[in-house]
């Protein structure tokens, strides 16, 4: 198995910040998010925040970027979710428990830039991925033309967060 499992779920969309995107029996949703050490601490206290902080090795947590999250439509849970941000870009694997996920690093030198990569797998590794999260009930009620169609917007909105951020940086050199 590739990744990391952890016992904590995965911090919840932030419903004011993230567009959904019908497609059939899934949902897309494009969400620019910031995770810091605040944002840690509101969502896991006790053993959560501990295992938490082991992950990271105590250091400060500060990245954020674009992510796009997959859940089911009739549920509504979160099978997949991909944090391509700035520094540690990622994909999580959510179980239906929603009491562990597996995240894996994605490496940008060898995968190229992180958007591209996910509107690939989703348009054609979608079925095997939510395999691995659990969600082999939606398999079959995959509708490619709707997810098809779907990605359209998708890549629109999480190209325009992207160039929206990149517009927020200083330029190279400083201010």
């Amino acid at each position: 198995m590739t990744g990391t499992t952890y016992t904590v779920p995965p911090i919840p969309p932030d419903a004011e910040n993230t567009t959904w995107i019908d497609a059939g029996s899934i949902s897309i949703g494009v969400e620019y998010r910031l995770l810091d050490d605040a944002e840690l601490a509101a969502n896991y206290q006790g053993e959560q925040m501990e295992e938490i902080q082991a992950a990271t090795g105590g250091d400060a947590v500060e990245d954020n970027g674009v992510s796009l999250h997959v859940a089911g439509t009739a549920d509504g849970h979160e099978y997949l979710r991909f944090d391509m941000f700035e520094r540690g870009p990622h994909y999580h694997y959510i179980q239906p428990s929603g009491e562990s996920q597996t995240i894996v690093d994605y490496d940008r030198v060898a995968m190229g830039p992180m958007l591209a990569w996910v509107l690939e797998r989703i348009r054609n590794r979608l079925p095997v991925m939510l395999s691995r999260a659990g969600g082999d009930a939606l398999v079959p009620t995959l509708d490619a033309t709707r997810i098809q169609a779907a990605l359209v917007e998708v890549e629109k909105l999480a190209t325009e967060a992207e160039a929206a951020l990149a517009a927020q940086k200083p330029p190279a050199g400083g201010a």
